[in-house]
């Protein structure tokens, strides 16, 4: 099998923490943190010509790293059919799409083949054999809803800076099991992952990273309560574990208290969190972009079983 380098020089501009070994191989890669220490770990990193093991070696500036991996498959080989993913927007240097719940954001360590960065790497290399997509930030399989990509690893770092300013306009509307404690409020608090990658809040912030959320109840029903989310960080999981902790989760949720997610008018798979809103500034124009996505059916389905219930 045929291998690809990708390659990186370390320059300057890289602050101390991003010269980290682990954090240049999942931005070379686009990957999370398992996914490059399992990279690191299997040899496949060299540094100036040297092999390293090591995930927490920090580089110096010129230190050359090179990642050696398999080709990948060609991406029609790995497509199956787009019709769910809708692109919202789309320019030569970005893409706003919406995501369907069940679809993976960007492949994990379980070598997941289709996912929505395959089906938009397909999509633009038939316009431009040498274009790409780029994640800038993700969604949950279970979650649908907007997200943007870049086209150049330029205009995604655009992006992630603004998102790491927490800039960007996210809000989310989510289905909760129970009631909210207050007609509207703030989560904040610290989270931290455990060894099978669940999260869970923490009281140190040494200990995790600052998650805050913000709700604002919109519906209420005996058993559920409807809620606009809005995010100022944009931890992994975050919602799902500030209404969780509440003992008010997502609606559906398997992984955090599904003691209490169950609900008889949701019959579906996936979970009751849909990003409805994105808005950012156009890293190339400096316009400010905003999208809306409507709710999707599954969200149609339990408002009128649970208002018929009522």
């Amino acid at each position: 099998m045929k291998n690809e380098k990708i390659k990186l020089e370390v320059v300057p501009q890289m602050p101390l923490p991003a010269r980290r070994l682990q954090n240049i191989v999942q931005r070379m890669l686009r990957v999370g943190p398992h996914a490059a220490r399992k990279v690191i770990e299997a040899g496949d990193v060299f540094v100036n010509d040297r092999s390293r093991s090591r995930n927490d070696i920090v580089l110096e500036v010129g230190d050359h790293v090179v990642v050696v991996r398999p080709l990948p498959k060609p991406v029609e080989a790995e497509r199956r059919s787009n019709e769910q993913t809708r692109i919202v927007y789309e320019d030569k240097h970005l893409l706003v799409v919406e995501k369907p719940a069940g679809l993976l954001t960007v492949p994990t360590p379980h070598d997941e083949k289709h996912t929505l960065l395959s089906e938009l790497r397909h999509h633009v290399t038939r316009v431009d054999r040498k274009g790409d997509a780029y994640c800038v930030h993700r969604l949950d399989r279970g979650v649908s809803g907007l997200l943007v990509f870049g086209k150049s690893l330029d205009v995604a770092e655009r992006l992630r800076d603004q998102f790491a300013e927490r800039k960007p306009l996210r809000s989310y509307a989510a289905i909760v099991a129970g009631r909210t404690p207050s007609e509207s409020g703030t989560f904040r608090s610290y989270l931290a992952t455990d060894k099978n990658l669940n999260r869970y809040v923490v009281k140190y912030a040494s200990e995790g990273e600052l998650a805050i959320t913000h709700y604002t109840v919109r519906q209420r029903w005996m058993s559920a309560t409807l809620v606009e989310v809005r995010l100022e960080t944009g931890r992994r999981n975050q919602i799902r574990v500030h209404f969780a902790e509440e003992e008010c989760p997502v609606v559906g949720d398997r992984r955090y208290r599904p003691d209490l997610s169950v609900h008889p008018c949701w019959p579906f798979r996936r979970i009751a969190l849909h990003a409805q809103e994105l808005g950012f500034r156009h890293p190339i124009s400096r316009k400010n972009l905003s999208f809306r996505s409507s709710w999707p059916e599954a969200f149609k389905h339990f408002m009128r079983r649970v208002t018929s219930d009522t």
